[in-house]
């Protein structure tokens, strides 16, 4: 995902919230690749990608520690990266913020249609061919995801009744695509998806295995009710894989629109709980019960209203 997603405008920028509140904002561009960097591993971006980025602000700002976040694909990198500096008694991170992030892919939604052995290999021999995973592709499973939405009112609106939506800032990031080399979305399909190997603890960094709960600094976990990507429940799963204080969060909408769209907006709610390091484990559909739930300024508020 390209990082301004964070930063579309001024009334949905979380580097724009952050900056008033006094925080020194630092983000990750990442390369968008092309043939050339096929052999690109999934490692690489640990280590060319957060593991630089720690080491660069550190640089910039020493002696202070870091508060990551870490959105979609960009969260599973951040956890792989937390873990193995938890494994390395590397202290730099204040703290872990996992946006629409999936750690545990046993039930990543709908995309696992898309995922088995015969598809894996059908996208890796197209992938050896073009040495990327092209941006007509890619958005091609995701809108087939959500059909009625992305596809069917676009076809209606568009072609059979003539009108064009108002552009918006999320559709205009949207249309800003990007690859993924061959090696490295090979190795994300095979190891997280197909063997989950992260959640079993059988994902190795640079020889050995890394396990989730080394993890012990604060978490903030967001999900959202409509994620056709990474389901909250999947999200949610966090809660027993790290030693840590989770702080949960439930959102309306769908995996973009979720996160960015701000809170007071008509129709929005969001639910939030807590759950310290020590204290027992609460299951999704018990914590929906009991989590307190704010709704827009036309709705009500109160636990599970």
């Amino acid at each position: 995902m390209k990082y301004y997603i964070l930063d579309l405008s001024p009334h949905n920028s979380l580097v724009k919230f952050l900056t008033g509140q006094g925080f020194t904002v630092f983000m990750i561009s990442w390369r968008n690749p092309g043939p050339g960097d096929r052999d690109i591993a999934f490692d690489d971006y640990r280590k060319l990608g957060v593991k630089a980025a720690v080491e660069a602000i550190g640089d910039i700002v020493p002696d202070r520690q870091i508060h990551a976040l870490g959105y979609c694909l960009g969260g599973t990198l951040l956890s792989i990266a937390a873990a193995t500096m938890a494994r390395d008694g590397d202290i730099r991170l204040k703290s872990i913020t996992m946006l629409a992030a999936q750690t545990d892919f046993t039930e990543a939604g709908e995309l696992t249609l898309f995922i088995n052995e015969s598809q894996i290999a059908f996208l890796e021999d197209m992938m050896w061919e073009h040495g990327v995973l092209d941006t007509t592709q890619m958005s091609g499973a995701f809108q087939l995801l959500r059909p009625n939405d992305l596809i069917w009112s676009l076809v209606s609106r568009d072609y059979l009744l003539g009108e064009r939506a108002a552009p918006s800032d999320l559709m205009a990031w949207n249309a800003d695509a990007t690859r993924l080399p061959y090696r490295m979305h090979s190795e994300y399909l095979r190891k997280l998806f197909l063997n989950n190997d992260l959640a079993e603890g059988r994902y190795l960094v640079e020889g050995r295995p890394i396990v989730l709960s080394d993890i012990h600094v604060p978490m903030f976990v967001v999900g959202t009710v409509r994620d056709h990507v990474a389901p909250w429940k999947s999200a949610y799963k966090i809660h027993y894989q790290v030693e840590a204080d989770v702080t949960f969060v439930l959102t309306s909408g769908g995996h973009n629109a979720g996160i960015v769209a701000p809170p007071a907006e008509e129709g929005h709610f969001y639910q939030v709980k807590n759950k310290p390091e020590n204290a027992p484990y609460v299951g999704p559909d018990e914590w929906l019960k009991v989590a307190p739930r704010t709704e827009d300024r036309g709705g009500r508020n109160g636990p599970g209203g």
